[in-house]
């Protein structure tokens, strides 16, 4: 999932509201709505071109899939007829196994992605008019998921160059909030936190929720810090890395005490077994998933070095699976639109922080190329190559 944006209502413009509608909780009534990403024939038929054309580099999707004996062990399952075991025991060992060696499947909870997770922290920890420290520009879908919680959000500012502000954030915790959502690399600017920054963090007393759905791009994680304090969580995902964001897997590495709690109140079956199957043969196959993560890394290397020469851009360092990009001239969303024309989709921003911004999600080489010529055309055309 990414950024909240405004979505079509399907309701005919003149019907009216039902009398039902005065048991609604009263703060969901006016939230924005939070939308995924399109899929590639939805984003074709908008582009007017067949779906093979579509170069789709907008949500941090793995541009090689996932590993080819998923397939085979989804094909050979023969139990899809019964309910998955709901203590996720199998699927928990393994987790804990390819964690690390402070981590066992006591700590261990899986979600249907990582956004169920962060649902479920709001839910145990977080009531209506309850404080979360949020860091933007970050992943959209935190201050969206606390919205619905109907706590409310603080904000910790990023620096200039989106680093996270120390300061900023123990201004935040001062005015009373009791959790924090801290991605590590940080969507969508790529930063990275190290372990002396992360302490600082724990020391401010509140529960820190840090999100490394992109940690296998990079190698720095905070795992091992988790068992030594109570208020540190840790979220993982398989939606990049793994390629397997279409089956919607995610689990968290919590204190025993949390984790007791998580798994108490989680719908019981929310690990379908389909998943799990993709699970374990992902970690079954890690070798050649490493591979696919390492042809990732040296593309995004590539791409980044060739945006770098075109003088229209700002490129910021990233150590994840994308690369931000700021328009010098202040035309970002006609360089998106334009793109969209050939079927080049990028994740537009025009938020206070990051306007005229846009994310690339790095593709194959091929996609690269596309990307790169579409992107010298536009130059071009507005003089500024």
């Amino acid at each position: 999932m990414e950024q909240t944006v405004a979505a079509t209502s399907d309701k005919p413009q003149d019907q009216q509201p039902s009398p039902y509608i005065k048991f609604v909780r009263p703060h969901l009534l006016g939230l924005a709505p939070y939308v995924g990403v399109e899929p590639p024939e939805e984003l074709a038929r908008k582009a007017g071109l067949p779906v093979e054309r579509i170069v789709k580099l907008n949500a941090n999707e793995n541009p090689y899939g996932p590993s080819p004996k998923v397939a085979r062990g989804l094909v050979a399952g023969s139990n899809y007829h019964i309910y998955p075991d709901p203590e996720q025991r199998v699927a928990r060992q393994a987790l804990a196994e390819y964690a690390g060696t402070d981590v066992g499947p006591e700590h261990i909870v899986v979600g249907a992605g990582s956004d169920e997770l962060i649902d479920l922290l709001l839910r145990l920890f977080v009531g209506p008019g309850d404080m979360v420290v949020d860091c933007p520009p970050t992943f959209g879908y935190y201050a969206f998921a606390i919205g619905v919680a109907g706590g409310k959000v603080v904000e910790a500012p990023r620096d200039a160059e989106f680093n996270l502000d120390l300061e900023a954030f123990k201004e935040a915790v001062a005015a009373g909030a009791k959790l924090a959502f801290v991605a590590s690399p940080n969507n969508p600017t790529g930063n990275v936190l190290y372990k002396d920054q992360v302490e600082k963090l724990l020391e401010t007393g509140i529960i820190v929720v840090m999100d490394e759905a992109y940690y296998e791009f990079c190698g720095v994680t905070m795992v091992h810090l988790m068992p030594k304090h109570d208020n540190l969580v840790v979220l993982r995902s398989f939606s990049k890395w793994a390629g397997l964001a279409g089956l919607r897997l995610g689990y968290g590495c919590f204190p025993v005490w949390m984790a007791e709690l998580i798994r108490k109140i989680k719908p019981p079956y929310s690990l379908n077994a389909a998943a799990q199957v993709a699970l374990l043969e992902s970690l079954a196959d890690r070798e050649h998933l490493k591979g696919t993560v390492r042809a990732i890394v040296a593309e995004q290397e590539r791409l980044m070095a060739a945006l770098k020469e075109l003088p229209f851009l700002k490129v910021y360092p990233s150590q994840a699976n994308f690369i931000l990009c700021a328009v010098k001239d202040g035309e970002a969303l006609s360089l998106v639109q334009s793109l969209e024309k050939k079927g080049i989709y990028l994740r537009y921003y025009d938020t206070p922080r990051l306007k005229d911004s846009f994310r690339i999600s790095v593709g194959k080489p091929e996609d690269s190329e596309t990307l790169l010529k579409a992107l010298r055309d536009w130059g071009r055309v507005k003089g500024t190559l």
